[in-house]
């Protein structure tokens, strides 16, 4: 009895924690650059007080990320740009620097290239925020250097605002904040990579399949069921149980 309630309501309990990061994903499946998450589970072991291992349950372990690229949509917008193959924009947000892969930018009031949603600065190679001129019209080149043209001024006078920071780092130093942006564990800011580059006028669409996405939560709504039953089954053996022995009595 005691062995089938802490197998059956750990795996229930692990299924409506699955069940959230898969409605996650699917509330997420329109979301600009946005990365499937997964769900993980790690195995801990209960010991006695004399130190032998009773039982094993699971819990929650550090939620992963599918980092694989999304489908490109063209959008034509000379600000929408998006990653061709591996590789991350960074950005500066009030924890510091952060990479994403959502590419739907925004020139602000002061003239500075910002994420449109949160309106966080875009980061030059220098680390530094990208100035656009007033009403200028922008080019973005596969490596990320960033040109404007300002409203009214010939097409000679064009400028060279700077290039947009790229980087590539490994997968596993990345880990994803609560605002949705990933940051480096190991080091404070990445280098730039040369290597990574982009495509102007697309937008990089969520990873999320929503098909996939669907049958996971019927799956998973099914599998917290079984365990339910395991739970009301269980209960009732041990009142009938319980009974006999009171008859015998």
């Amino acid at each position: 009895m005691d062995r089938i309630l802490y197998t059956a309501s750990g795996a229930a309990a692990r299924m409506l924690e699955q069940q959230a990061v898969v409605s996650n994903n699917l509330a997420n499946v329109n979301t600009t650059g946005f990365r499937q998450q997964l769900s993980m589970q790690r195995a801990v072991p209960f010991v006695a007080d004399q130190g032998l291992p009773t039982r094993v349950a699971t819990v929650a372990a550090t939620q992963g990320s599918d980092l694989s690229s999304g489908p490109l949509a063209e959008t034509g917008n000379p600000l929408h740009v998006a990653l061709q193959g591996p590789g991350w924009f960074a950005v500066r947000t009030p924890e510091g620097e952060a990479y994403t892969r959502a590419g739907e930018f925004a020139v602000n009031a002061e003239n500075q290239l910002v994420t449109r949603a949160q309106g966080y600065p875009v980061l030059s190679v220098d680390g530094e925020p990208m100035e656009i001129p007033d009403r200028g019209t922008v080019t973005f080149s596969s490596d990320g250097q960033l040109t404007a043209l300002g409203a009214g001024d010939p097409p000679n006078t064009i400028q060279v605002v700077g290039q947009i920071k790229l980087v590539n780092p490994q997968a596993d130093s990345l880990q994803r904040g609560e605002d949705g942006f990933f940051r480096s564990q190991g080091q404070a800011a990445v280098q730039a990579d040369p290597g990574v580059r982009i495509v102007s006028g697309f937008l990089e669409k969520s990873n999320v399949n929503a098909a996939q996405a669907m049958v996971a939560l019927i799956e998973n709504a099914r599998q917290f069921e079984m365990q339910m039953k395991v739970i009301r089954d269980a209960s009732a053996n041990a009142e009938r149980a319980n009974g006999i022995l009171s008859a015998g009595n």
